[in-house]
């Protein structure tokens, strides 16, 4: 087997590997051959694949208008200087964007407009470093070089601006872990603790005692 056919081989258990990960984690997959042919997620990450292997090999503009093809055709901009490990599954993916100096562990998902991006303030590394089997939810914005560790999910909608420890749940705006522990974090968006509703049960505490102590007051000046 000469060199161009060993290629061939990996390539080829690379992108079949990618299409089980999917399968795994999306319970609308009902086959191989549909993600290979509608998934824009699946399509996006291959485009970034060819466009990174060009990109560490000094071909900078190849890269560029591949990874902008692909912008263009599935909504998901993904730089090609980014270092993105097996399995990434982006769900549906519309408005995802990865920046330039972005790391992304193995096994990890991401949701429609989703950016891991970078504040403007930051020189060289600007953008985050996910772990493995991170889940970042629904519009959420990763912003800045620091890291989201091992197995830790951000909410949707959330904007975190500062590292999250492995095994925890962000939620929030900025976001804060409200959750963190040893055990291995199952990776849905489900079973996640609600930010406003906590929020409007604080406040609907404060107000009943506010009542109490008002009603007791006006009690007590009847008395008087």
């Amino acid at each position: 087997m000469n060199r161009a056919e060993k290629l061939a081989l990996i390539t080829y258990k690379s992108i079949r590997q990618e299409i089980a990960s999917i399968r795994e984690r999306d319970p609308a997959a009902d086959s191989a051959l549909e993600v290979a042919l509608l998934y824009s997620g699946f399509h996006a990450v291959l485009a970034y694949r060819i466009a990174h292997l060009l990109h560490v090999r000094g071909h900078i503009l190849s890269a560029r208008i591949i990874s902008q093809t692909a912008k263009f055709f599935t909504g998901i901009e993904i730089h090609p200087g980014a270092k993105i490990g097996k399995g990434l599954f982006i769900d549906h993916g519309s408005g995802v964007v990865i920046g330039e100096t972005a790391e992304i562990g193995d096994h990890c998902t991401l949701y429609q407009g989703v950016t891991l991006g970078g504040t403007g303030k930051d020189l060289g590394k600007r953008h985050p470093t996910l772990g493995n089997n991170v889940m970042i939810g629904a519009g959420a914005k990763v912003l800045g070089p620091f890291k989201i560790g091992d197995n830790s999910k951000i909410a949707s909608n959330a904007v975190v601006l500062s590292a999250v420890p492995p095994n925890s749940t962000a939620v929030g705006i900025p976001a804060r872990v409200v959750k963190t522990d040893n055990k291995r974090v199952d990776l849905d968006q489900v079973h996640m603790p609600d930010p406003l509703s906590q929020e409007l049960c604080r406040l609907q505490h404060r107000v009943d005692l506010l009542e109490k102590r008002l009603s007791e007051w006006e009690n007590g000046d009847k008395e008087t």
